[in-house]
């Protein structure tokens, strides 16, 4: 409704303006060429419009024109920035079907039509390197990164492929200058600390740590370090960070000892054994101790603070055993099954005492006994299930760090055995 009256009034303006015109009085004469025309004042007007008009028309006329190779220019490129956008999709539907030829393909033809733009430079790195040619990926994130938008994925790009080349000289290099290019970057935080754990570097990974990581990375660095109070800090932070993991105790106590602080290191064993007993700790605070009675003493003043729990009567028992006490080494082990042990090196032990009291078939009864018992407690990652001989900060089965506890393993038909209620040593689960 409102078009309809704007156009009648555009009407009525128009018409105005023309019976205005027209009752103009007047006229108008030009010569050109000796050549004389006359004529009235409205006639004149409408000539000069109809002239306006024409050289108007005659001039948009010419524009187009000239504008013919540049409105094909820009419809060539609109075609090929749909055709390269229709590239780019087939080529990260071909990446996520692991199909590395079409992925190729696609790369390639994205890039005619659209130029090397950090996406289709992405897109033919990721392509070769899916498809084995490592040249061709490192060509392109070195494309990348030489580009100011793409920078960083380029750097990313080549410092995985030095990785998986174990340059670490490479790596080292790459990761310095993401670095600077990007300072503080989440995934080159991780990637740092990764590195260094692969190459040993535990001082570095320790930096870089994560809260839960802290404790077994610091145990590491402990271990490599060669001057006595980089050592004992080392120590200290992985005690403080997890006083219930037994390494960092053994580990912090003896780096005490070295320095002559024999009575602080005997207070962390005592705080660790609270936390969570080992042996290794009860191995650790009577290692200087050679007499058999007085190491039995030592153990008792170490099991005071957790005396209930069944590897404090374990410990006594072995203690006792070997000073020749063999009726309270049977009175701790017995105090240990009430407890809820049933593990094959208690009934071992108890066999032992046995023998060593001259009564057979305590023995072989305690030795029948350890075929039907629970396993003995191991050194086993809480990821993927793997046994080691020992503690290591990291598993070198799946990478994980920190997730290497000790405990009794869980055995059942068709299943990986795994920690029983073990927690990570560093608090980490999974």
């Amino acid at each position: 409704m409102r078009a309809a009256i704007s156009l009648f009034v555009i009407a009525l303006i128009c018409v105005g303006v023309a019976w205005w015109i027209s009752l103009l009085p007047g006229t108008v004469s030009a010569t050109f060429a000796g050549t004389t025309v006359e004529t009235t004042t409205p006639m004149a007007l409408t000539l000069i419009a109809v002239l306006f008009l024409l050289a108007y028309l005659w001039i948009r006329f010419l524009a187009w024109l000239f504008s013919l190779p540049r409105r094909g220019r820009r419809w060539r490129q609109g075609r090929n920035r749909e055709r390269g956008d229709i590239a780019v999709n087939r080529a990260l539907l071909a990446l996520a079907a692991n199909d590395p030829g079409a992925a190729r393909r696609e790369a390639e033809r994205s890039r005619r039509l659209l130029g090397d733009t950090p996406l289709t430079l992405l897109l033919a790195a990721q392509a070769g390197r899916q498809a084995g040619r490592e040249e061709e990926a490192e060509a392109a994130f070195k494309q990348l990164a030489e580009s100011k938008d793409g920078e960083l994925l380029g750097l990313r790009g080549l410092l995985r492929l030095a990785v998986q080349r174990q340059d670490w000289d490479e790596v080292t290099r790459l990761a310095g200058q993401a670095e600077r290019a990007h300072p503080g970057a989440a995934w080159l935080r991780d990637e740092r600390r990764s590195i260094a754990v692969r190459t040993g570097h535990w001082p570095e990974a320790l930096r870089l740590a994560a809260p839960g990581q802290r404790a077994s990375l610091a145990v590491a660095a402990a271990e490599q370090e060669t001057e006595p109070g980089r050592a004992l800090d080392y120590a200290r932070q992985a005690f403080e960070a997890d006083p219930a993991l037994p390494p960092a105790a053994v580990e912090y106590a003896r780096r005490l000892r070295d320095l002559g602080r024999d009575r602080a290191a005997q207070d962390v064993l005592r705080r660790a054994w609270s936390a969570r007993p080992h042996p290794s700790i009860a191995e650790e605070y009577v290692a200087r101790t050679t007499d058999k009675l007085e190491r039995m003493r030592a153990l008792e003043a170490l099991v005071r603070g957790n005396p209930d729990a069944a590897e404090s009567h374990v410990a006594m028992a072995r203690a006792a055993f070997e000073a020749g006490l063999t009726t309270e080494a049977r009175r701790h082990l017995d105090r240990a099954r009430a407890a809820g042990m049933n593990q094959r090196r208690l009934w071992q032990l108890l066999a032992d005492v046995a023998v060593m009291e001259g009564n057979t078939d305590a023995a072989q009864d305690a030795l029948r006994h350890v075929q039907e018992a629970d396993p003995d407690p191991v050194w086993r990652c809480n990821t993927c299930g793997t046994q080691h001989d020992r503690w290591h900060p990291v598993c070198d089965a799946c990478g994980s760090t920190g997730t290497i506890v000790w405990g009794a393993t869980a055995v059942s038909s068709g299943e990986k055995r795994l920690p029983l209620g073990a927690e990570t040593v560093d608090g980490l689960t999974g």
